[in-house]
């Protein structure tokens, strides 16, 4: 396919148009997959996903493109979508947003540099420090009590962070949260920015923005990180717009960051055989935003504001902006199950049996994600589940049910705003270790990274020490039904050995 036939209007989908021409065109097939365009496919799978699917299931074929050095369709799928979402160049990511973190840490840090990392990082901040051998400068988000959640670093944690390590070379956030709460992205890129005019050492502001990728084609929604100034964005095109599972983006703006170094970085952790199919719903994507993003988002918000005033309506406690309206996703609906008596994870059993499935259960509330896919029948789905639920509510006395009995112990101390491992990641990832009992792992340097999950957001990295507060996090996790990972054996840790 030549480069130069490929027109850049928003309407276009360049992988797409490119793939339907190949998968059409009659061919001997001598490469790769094994498939040979579904002929060798399993027949019950073909039969099931469609003969197409298979057909377009194609390598980098010479008139195709090539992810790694992109010059036809890739290359302009990759155009149109930096032009969609407001980057000056934007990358494909066929491994996730994991991918993309890892890279995006990669590219700005080298071994033994600082970064400024939240405590509600997802563990694939963690690997990427693993990766990159940078050491976290650890910063505990504003958390909200009421709730029991992490809302994200403040530009005042942010600003401290930077006048005591003023060598700084990275600020990594996630913004929006799990709970659509964005932080002051333009103050804290703003303060970050205005180091690197006082003192002509940059500090690019890298933002996890996983759950963000619909920000950006509606006037209702918080501001992208783009938007807000941000140097690097990585976002998860799956999880809230139409791309297929595992199909991510990462954007890059301005001049702080050097795209080569995000070339050679991405080269390690995206696969050799990238999915075809993955970009092609990459590109598909941006193209059903860039053409009707505000239709279907002025859709999606009605069903959400529909959802939530359903449940507000019969006494359910619903999380909504708390004073930052302009930051707050209201396509996000978490309902606070604790003041019933419920737990989070056996409220979500109940409904789960009854047809609908929350995005994240945790001991003290359900988070559901409404987007684009959904209809005004899944919110009547919900509603009527909930209803059945209220016959299980006990708010007088939530011990009457101890099966449905919520732990409701919320930390009394915030871990303290800026800290450090005792030593890198990387070296806790790669020193002899030993398996002990959880228990008996206080004041221990871990080894691993242990998760309550969902949502995947550390508690223990690879070089802390094991705090009693932590163990006991963890044994409060498993006995409120819910699973962390990261250790082979439910109460074992791997700790460093000690020398």
């Amino acid at each position: 396919m030549d480069g130069s036939r490929i027109t850049l209007n928003a309407s276009d989908m360049p992988i797409v148009t490119a793939l339907r021409e190949l998968a059409d065109r009659p061919q001997a097939r001598f490469y790769l997959p094994g498939h040979k365009g579904g002929h060798g496919a399993p027949e019950a799978l073909r039969q099931w996903l469609g003969e197409a699917l298979w057909r377009a299931d194609l390598p980098e074929l010479p008139d195709f493109d090539n992810l790694f050095a992109p010059e036809a369709a890739i290359a302009a799928a990759q155009t149109l979508a930096a032009q969609a979402f407001g980057a000056d160049r934007t990358w494909f990511l066929c491994n996730g947003s994991t991918a993309g973190v890892i890279a995006a840490l990669s590219a700005v840090c080298r071994p033994g540099d600082r970064v400024l990392l939240p405590r509600n990082a997802h563990r694939s901040a963690i690997t990427g420090l693993i990766h990159c051998g940078a050491m976290p400068v650890l910063a505990a988000p504003d958390y909200d009590r009421a709730w029991d959640l992490d809302r994200g670093l403040t530009p005042e944690t942010v600003a401290l962070a930077i006048e005591r390590y003023p060598n700084l070379v990275a600020i990594f956030l996630v913004s929006p949260n799990y709970y659509g709460q964005s932080c002051d992205l333009a103050a804290i890129v703003a303060i970050a920015h205005q180091h690197y005019s006082n003192s002509n050492h940059p500090i690019p502001v890298i933002i996890d923005a996983a759950h963000g990728s619909h920000f950006a084609f509606h006037p209702d929604l918080p501001a992208s990180a783009l938007t807000s100034g941000a140097d690097l964005v990585v976002e998860s095109t799956h999880k809230t717009l139409g791309a297929l599972s595992q199909a991510a983006m990462l954007h890059l703006q301005g001049d702080r960051v050097d795209p080569d170094r995000v070339d050679r970085a991405l080269a390690c952790v995206q696969s050799t055989s990238p999915n075809a199919l993955l970009l092609a719903s990459l590109d598909a994507a941006r193209q059903q935003m860039a053409t009707h993003g505000r239709s279907l988002l002025d859709r999606t918000l009605t069903l959400a504001d529909r959802f939530r005033s359903g449940l507000r309506d019969r006494g359910w406690i619903v999380l909504g902006d708390r004073g930052i309206a302009d930051r707050f996703d209201r396509t996000r609906i978490t309902v606070r199950t604790a003041d019933a008596g419920l737990s989070g994870y056996n409220a979500d059993e109940f409904l789960y049996a009854r047809g609908v499935a929350a995005e994240l259960p945790t001991d003290r509330h359900l988070t559901f994600v409404v987007t684009i896919g959904n209809s005004d029948a899944d919110i009547d789905r919900a509603l009527a589940a909930f209803r059945d639920l209220e016959a299980l509510r006990s708010p007088v006395d939530p011990n009457s049910n101890p099966s449905l009995k919520t732990n409701t112990t919320v930390p009394t101390q915030s871990p303290p705003q800026l800290t450090e491992p005792a030593i890198r990641p990387r070296d806790a990832f790669f020193q002899p270790s030993e398996t002990i009992a959880l228990a008996d792992s206080r004041d221990r340097l871990s080894a691993d990274t242990l998760c309550p999950y969902p949502p995947g957001i550390p508690l223990l990295i690879p070089g802390e020490r094991i705090t009693q507060t932590a163990i006991d996090a963890l044994q409060q996790t498993l006995a409120a039904g819910g699973t962390v990972t990261g250790w082979s054996t439910a109460g074992w840790v791997r700790v460093v050995r000690d020398q």
